[in-house]
């Protein structure tokens, strides 16, 4: 039998307001992708699961009649809420709890999204509660974007990870205030998907350019379980003046650009 895990609410202490700040966003080709695939028209509902400060569910929700949206950060739906206030947008429902918890109580569905955050997730309960809710037109689709600095080939991305690891070790730190270990995903979430009762999947990639400073890529860092600004107690001004030399020293002008894919990875009900 599967169990529930216990959510870690230190996983993204404190990084609420940077996150909607410094996080790459979707551009708006990635919804208007999804639009056309599920013929979306303004009719139907949106269920967004980890959804952060509402990244997707915010520019999503003019497509939609209404939509829920669900994280187990409290500071996370708070930012969320004031953002979506922001945007003007007053069709979202925010939920605080965690994904393996939906039921038929929140009602059906023409889509669910998922933008990183399925590892975080209990994933084989997820699927079968995102199979449950989903009309028989509908689907779900989880978006990632590809600017990991731990997979980078970027000389400035490299440098950035040398001196977070000068400063919390070697290994890629997550949750436990900075205790824990990051383990790889194990099986990929292709796999587990295509062992679901989900009927098929494919992947569509948008591709676009991103521009950083030395400023926003500190504040990005800290939006990430890895090197949350937490992590570095005493040595926050240490920390960041390494880092700034370490990036200058790459690119002088401070100034970094990177050209970014944006893939979704679609999944059909039948």
């Amino acid at each position: 039998m599967k169990t529930l895990p216990t959510y870690d609410p230190t996983l993204f202490e404190g990084a609420a307001e940077s996150y909607a700040q410094y996080r790459t966003k979707y551009p708006s080709e990635v919804f208007a992708k999804l639009t056309e695939i599920f013929h979306i028209n303004g009719q139907g509902r949106l269920l967004d699961l980890g959804c952060g400060p509402g990244l997707i569910a915010i520019p999503l929700s003019n497509q939609f009649q209404e939509v829920i949206a669900v994280d187990p950060d409290p500071d996370m739906i708070e930012e969320a809420k004031r953002q979506a206030q922001i945007a003007g947008r007053n069709n979202i429902t925010w939920l605080e709890q965690g994904a393996e918890l939906i039921n038929s109580s929140l009602g059906e569905f023409k889509l669910v999204t998922i933008g990183r955050a399925f590892h975080w997730m209990q994933r084989e309960i997820v699927l079968e509660r995102i199979y449950e809710l989903l009309s028989d037109d509908g689907g779900f689709v989880l978006l990632n974007t590809n600017e990991n600095p731990w997979e980078s080939s970027l000389p400035w991305k490299q440098a950035a990870i040398r001196i977070v690891k000068k400063w919390l070790g070697e290994e890629r730190r997550t949750g436990q205030r900075g205790k824990g270990i990051r383990t790889p995903v194990d099986p990929p979430h292709e796999v587990l998907i295509a062992q679901s009762a989900f009927a098929r999947q494919e992947v569509y990639e948008v591709s676009f350019e991103k521009s950083w400073t030395v400023s926003s890529y500190l504040g990005y860092l800290y939006t990430t379980a890895f090197a949350l600004k937490i992590f570095f107690g005493d040595n926050v001004e240490p920390f960041e003046a390494d880092l700034k030399q370490a990036l200058l020293e790459v690119e002088p002008s401070g100034n970094f650009t990177e050209e970014i894919t944006a893939s979704l990875r679609v999944v059909w009900k039948h």
